[in-house]
């Protein structure tokens, strides 16, 4: 192993849960922060921020990018080299399309090729589901496609999903911000068997409609009983959306992750007037949305 001076890792945004998914699937997208790690010899740790929002971004150790790369000096007890961090932000905050991921997954990435690869990739996985706390949004951070992590004794099983390539998301972007910690807040302890078995079939349709293009499966899988709807009163607008999407001809809309941002898939005869469609239902409702089409990441974490 030979450590090397400067490392720029990207990192691509996830939509996680998929509606019936809750906290185990989740899928890489074509939208990106990166992070470039430089060694310094002397001085403190700097950290510079470019890109939407990067004024709201903490910039000395309680960074969570930096976290993550000190979690993996800890990890392997040494101890972190003084670096130069700059960072580019496409991604969204605090938006449901996974930042804290990129930050957890960038950081763990960057220490381990700074340090000539210590660690596999499964290992590097396992750091990060730790720090995050599921799997759902991390794993496709770092594997990229979508993904179904699943526990397995003290480890984990990750399952490729097939996507088919006619299956397009088509992400709203809401101005305002939705916490995970609030998100997960109004979900109830516990829920009843016939909530649990309504979502494992949901999943199981899910899964065959993701790998078929299957319009009629994808319109009835993408409904959930466990989480979306505790958190869809948190979200402004979500059923005059949901309305439109499936109007415009969406198999469905679901909360991206914790949200705000919403899901629509379609497929691409149909997308872009999802897109319009869901911009003027958040413009009547007076919110100001991003709304685009989006294609799957396959590549994940990428370093250079």
């Amino acid at each position: 192993m030979s450590v090397v001076s400067a490392i720029t890792v990207t990192v691509p945004a996830t939509t996680a849960n998929l509606g019936p998914g809750f906290d185990c699937i989740g899928a890489a997208l074509k939208l990106y922060n990166q992070f470039k790690f430089t060694r310094l010899e002397e001085g403190g740790l700097t950290i510079h921020v470019t890109g939407t929002e990067a004024e709201r971004v903490q910039t000395d150790e309680s960074n969570l990018l930096y976290q993550a790369f000190f979690k993996f000096y800890q990890h392997i007890e040494q101890t972190p080299p003084t670096v130069k961090i700059e960072i580019k932000l496409g991604v969204p905050l605090a938006r449901g399309l996974g930042s804290s991921a990129t930050a957890i997954v960038g950081g763990l990435v960057a220490a381990n090729q700074l340090e000539g690869v210590p660690l596999s990739q499964s290992q590097v996985m396992e750091l990060a589901i730790a720090m995050e706390g599921h799997p759902d949004n991390v794993v496709p951070a770092l594997l990229g496609g979508c993904r179904l992590a699943v526990t397995s004794g003290a480890g984990w099983e990750i399952c490729d999903v097939p996507w088919h390539q006619d299956v397009v998301p088509v992400v709203a972007i809401p101005d305002f911000e939705l916490s995970t910690s609030k998100a997960r807040g109004v979900l109830p302890t516990e829920v009843s068997r016939a909530d649990a078995i309504f979502n494992t079939a949901h999943l199981g349709l899910l899964l065959r409609g993701l790998e078929t293009a299957n319009g009629q499966w994808l319109k009835t899988a993408l409904q959930d009983k466990l989480h979306q709807p505790y958190r869809k009163a948190l979200i402004p607008g979500y059923d005059a959306l949901n309305i439109a999407a499936v109007s415009a001809g969406a198999y469905g809309m679901v909360i991206s992750g914790a949200g705000p941002t919403l899901l629509a898939l379609a497929d691409k005869l149909h997308s872009e007037a999802v897109e319009a469609a869901m911009l003027a239902a958040w413009q009547e409702e007076g919110i100001t949305a991003e709304v685009r089409s989006l294609s799957l990441d396959t590549q994940g974490a990428k370093s250079f």
